[in-house]
């Protein structure tokens, strides 16, 4: 490997490493709307469950 192939692999590693965007937890997002759409999910299932009788 010389050392223009070097700088030049460096270079697209950093350049991708500052692109590439997972979506981790980093992301921001509607916190309050994600926690109240939960909970009306554990309330509907909670209560599909009691009306079937399988609690």
């Amino acid at each position: 490997m010389t050392a223009a192939t070097a700088t030049a692999t460096a270079t697209a590693t950093a350049q991708t490493r500052a692109t590439t965007r997972t979506g981790g937890p980093e992301e921001d997002g509607p916190k309050v709307l994600e926690h109240v759409l939960g909970w009306t999910l554990v309330v509907v299932l909670a209560m599909l469950v009691t009306q079937t009788g399988l609690l």
